[in-house]
């Protein structure tokens, strides 16, 4: 009897949220532009909606949980 192989799943939740480029460098959304804008300042609202860089701690544990897209 032949053993099943469990296969490696890409975790939805995150694939949603991060981006591989083709350098392999992985790119996030910043979060708070959602509410409460009123009190950030415009300079601010723009940054918020410029992507930016996984960190370099948190890179291992994105890329574990997207395997087919690097």
């Amino acid at each position: 009897m032949q053993r099943k192989v469990k296969s490696i799943k890409t975790r939805k939740s995150v694939a949603k949220r991060f981006k591989i480029t083709a350098s392999g460098k992985i790119v996030r959304n910043r979060p708070g532009k959602r509410h409460i804008l009123a009190k950030k300042s415009p300079k601010r609202r723009r940054k918020l909606g410029t992507p930016a860089l996984v960190d370099k701690t948190d890179y291992s544990r994105v890329v574990e949980n997207m395997p087919f897209s690097h």
